[in-house]
């Protein structure tokens, strides 16, 4: 196809002769081809960066429950030292008052020794 297509006619009133050029554009088809392909391009990085959005999520949700897991056996852990802490200060307490207890029937036992001696 030519890139012009020309067309003459004559006014049947007039007389006179007019010459219509009609251009054609030939650039057309690339616009929407590269139209085409833009749209593309833009399609396969939204898709791409969706992917990676995933994988961040899920890598973002399983450091959380590690950290959320970490978190619970530190509590835990410190529940535990706390509970022991206070059986250890309740089994000092306990052989405090055991060793007094003794103490005081080793003396009374002693009181009655030295006055069974005297007498």
């Amino acid at each position: 196809m030519r890139p012009e297509d020309e067309r003459i006619t004559t006014d049947p009133m007039t007389g006179t002769t007019v010459r219509e050029v009609h251009h054609r554009s030939g650039n057309s088809g690339w616009w929407i081809a590269a139209l085409v392909a833009i749209v593309a391009i833009l399609g396969i990085v939204f898709m791409t960066n969706n992917r990676n959005t995933q994988a961040e999520l899920q890598a973002a949700q399983d450091q959380g429950r590690a950290s959320a897991m970490i978190d619970n056996a530190t509590q835990e852990a410190r529940e535990a030292a706390a509970s022991a802490s206070a059986a250890s200060s309740q089994a000092v307490d306990s052989m405090a008052a055991a060793s007094q207890s003794a103490a005081d029937s080793a003396k009374a036992a002693a009181d009655r020794t030295a006055q069974a001696a005297q007498s």
